[in-house]
């Protein structure tokens, strides 16, 4: 079917069910950024392929709501599909509710899958539209019918980490969150979320591309803790071991059941933006749930020792594959046909030499001249570059290691660059570095940091659509709540032990894209009358290039912490390099 086709194909099920709105969130039962390819309906439906999304259809109307960074992508991808772009005004929010709103009659219906919307955005959307009376019906699934070879659940088997790995047992995670349970007068607490999932059980797996992750839902009580879970999944070993920590294992599909039978008059916790609107109708007593964060999130935020200097050695390994790449690169432009998509899988051979490397950690962004502007690039068939000797290429990857998870982003030069390149680069630079040194008091949110680093680019009336960094799983998704530093984060302090991107950039649509991208750790700094005070341990290790600097554009103490994270760079690589790479990191981390 055309994507036409497939519009008309719902349409015509709208008009039998008397449906005046249906509505298509990027999501799928536990609320994930990522998806098993069986939940990429907005890409089955649209052709979209971006990872934030939602499609709203009335009978003489199709959009497709999303924010900056897919603007671009949103405009080429949806062309002949009968879905137009609606640009949001602010990331994140759901502005199709009030376009709903404004549009529809009193005895009109909405409708969605309960399995893909959240509790969150349901209750928006009930919340605003009911006292209009606009009926809700959150149970229906006009996709399967047309859908057809519809992908099955993923079958990959699952695994169990070591402590060792990790830091803490399955058995000590789980008091850390019964006694968060305990601060909300929770009797249960049901977690929907993946990373969550992976964390309380250190358990890892491959169903969703990226995120080594497993689908499952957990419930804790008082003192019985359930897995729901494919059980082929899981060998003998790992089900004993899950067993002997308290861990009851079952099927995935017997959630609701479970949750049907839970006693009345006790108190359920759940977060209400990362569980399915199914699943929360299950539970019996709803004026007994308590909504908030789950509390996992915010305990494996905050990375412990062992996580923390697994973290660095697995800096080095992605640093030495890097720097392998970049003289690879270097060395066979003009000599060559490179394309995006080769230079991206040479990339990845390098990491894939790498010991403890399992997989990229996204899709890699090789972006040359103008598909640099595009922050979310992919490229394709019909996209892919081909590199000359000129312009700027930025790569924007990671890996996943059993000892952590890395994210980076450099720009390079190919050859000639222009007045014009080389300021917008030392001004990103610019700013990058002032969020990285950047010292600020104990309770500090997102907001303030990333405010601090995009100032040297608003100096120069200069912006981006982007947040300037979010926070990075530990052997998990790169992508992890609920730290970001962007204007949203008003409410999430900076906490020690959290890893976050600083990823300033700017973007001119047509021409390039400017993106440098550094992790780091939350570390105390030093306390004084005046209160404690925290600072960033930069965690990143590949050379960033200053062929493109403009030293007037910077302050000493900038060209100071360019030279030495450069110095840094060579001392923790060079031990680990042959002498002809030795000797190019050393050329291309010489002192400004």
């Amino acid at each position: 079917m055309t994507y036409f086709e497939k519009l008309s194909a719902i349409r015509k099920q709208m008009s039998e069910q008397q449906i005046d709105a249906y509505i298509i969130p990027s999501s799928d039962p536990h609320i994930s950024e990522y998806l098993p390819d069986r939940f990429k309906c907005i890409a089955f439906v649209s052709g979209f392929t971006g990872s934030a999304g939602t499609l709203v259809i009335t009978q003489d109307f199709a959009g497709l709501w999303t924010d900056s960074r897919y603007f671009v992508q949103a405009d080429e991808q949806l062309k002949s599909s009968g879905f137009e772009l609606v640009k949001l005004k602010t990331q994140g929010t759901a502005e199709y509710i009030e376009w709903l709103a404004e549009r529809l009659e009193p005895g009109n219906t909405v409708a969605f899958d309960g399995k893909l919307a959240s509790v969150y955005i349901a209750e928006q959307l009930i919340n605003r539209l009911q006292p209009r009376k606009i009926l809700i019906n959150g149970t229906v699934d006009l996709l399967d019918k047309i859908w057809q070879d519809r992908p099955e659940l993923p079958k990959e088997r699952a695994y169990i980490l070591e402590k060792e790995l990790v830091g803490a047992t399955i058995t000590e995670k789980i008091s850390k969150v019964r006694a968060a349970m305990q601060k909300f007068n929770a009797s249960y607490h049901l977690v929907s979320s993946l990373d969550d999932i992976a964390w309380i059980f250190n358990l890892r797996g491959s169903d969703v591309k990226c995120n080594p992750v497993v689908l499952g839902f957990a419930l804790l009580e008082p003192i019985k803790t359930t897995l729901f879970i494919d059980r082929s999944k899981l060998d003998q070993s790992d089900k004993t071991r899950l067993e002997e920590q308290g861990v009851a294992v079952a099927e995935y599909d017997t959630l609701e059941e479970a949750l049907s039978q839970l006693p009345a008059g006790e108190t359920v916790l759940l977060d209400p933006k990362r569980t399915c609107y199914a699943v929360y109708t299950q539970i019996p007593q709803y004026e007994r749930i308590i909504e908030a964060l789950n509390p996992s999130t915010k305990l494996k935020a905050s990375k412990n020792d062992i996580e923390a200097e697994h973290t660095r050695q697995t800096m080095v390994k992605d640093g030495i594959a890097l720097t392998k790449f970049f003289r690879w690169l270097e060395g066979r432009i003009g000599k060559e046909e490179l394309t995006e998509i080769n230079i991206a899988e040479k990339l990845l051979t390098f990491r894939k030499e790498q010991e403890g490397f399992v997989n990229e950690s996204f899709d890699t962004i090789a972006g040359y001249k103008e598909h640099g502007a595009l922050p979310h690039y992919k490229a394709t068939d019909e996209s892919n570059a081909s590199l000359k000797g000129e312009g700027l290429l930025l790569i924007d990857s990671g890996g996943q290691y059993t000892t952590g998870t890395t994210d980076i982003t450099r720009v390079i030069s190919l050859g000639a660059t222009t007045d014009a390149e080389r300021m917008d680069y030392t001004l990103v630079l610019k700013a990058m570095i002032e969020g990285s040194t950047a010292i600020f008091p104990k309770g500090s949110k997102g907001y303030q940091i990333d405010a601090i680093t995009r100032k040297p680019l608003w100096d120069r009336l200069r912006n981006y659509g982007h947040g300037t960094g979010h926070g990075v799983g530990f052997f998990l998704n790169v992508h992890e709540g609920p730290h970001v530093f962007n204007t949203a984060n008003i409410d999430i302090a900076i906490e020690e032990g959290m890893i976050t991107s600083i990823e300033p950039g700017l973007y001119r649509e047509g021409r390039y894209g400017i993106r440098i991208e550094n992790l780091v750790l939350s570390i105390r700094d030093q306390e004084t009358e005046f209160g404690e005070f925290m600072a960033f341990e930069t965690l990143t290790l590949c050379y960033i290039d200053t062929g493109l600097v403009d030293k007037t554009l910077l302050d000493q103490k900038h060209v100071d912490w360019l030279n030495q994270y450069n110095n840094m760079v060579y001392e923790r690589l060079s031990p680990h390099l042959d002498e002809e790479h030795r000797q190019w990191l050393a050329h291309k981390t010489q002192i400004i």
